[in-house]
């Protein structure tokens, strides 16, 4: 399972209010970086047949089979610090992470 603190849900629920669609947020990770793995996020406009799907604070989190394994159990929050803001993901599964940030590995 996936989880979005309530600061995500309400950023996720309020874009896709004004975005006026989309179902709700899709998360996954891809192979790249110094690490191995980077995060991939994106606001899902449908489910595919093999994609498994959450709910979360009132907010649909779909992830594509062979991503939950490296990320099953991550919750997602969303940080505001000053002018940056980002999506911020607490990944139980990850073993270490490159000296940037950007990638990790499980």
């Amino acid at each position: 399972m996936i989880t979005l603190t309530e600061s995500a849900a309400t950023r996720v629920h309020n874009y896709l209010e004004r975005r006026g669609h989309g179902l709700g947020l899709r998360v996954g990770v891809r192979k790249t970086g110094c690490s191995g793995y980077a995060y991939t996020i994106d606001y899902a406009d449908e489910v595919g047949p093999d994609d498994l799907e959450f709910s979360s604070n009132g907010v649909k989190v779909i992830v594509d089979p062979d991503s939950l394994p490296l990320i099953e159990g991550t919750e997602v929050d969303f940080i505001k610090e000053g002018l940056n803001e980002s999506f911020r993901f607490r990944n139980p599964n990850v073993r270490g992470e490159c000296g940037c940030g950007e990638s990790f590995n499980v």
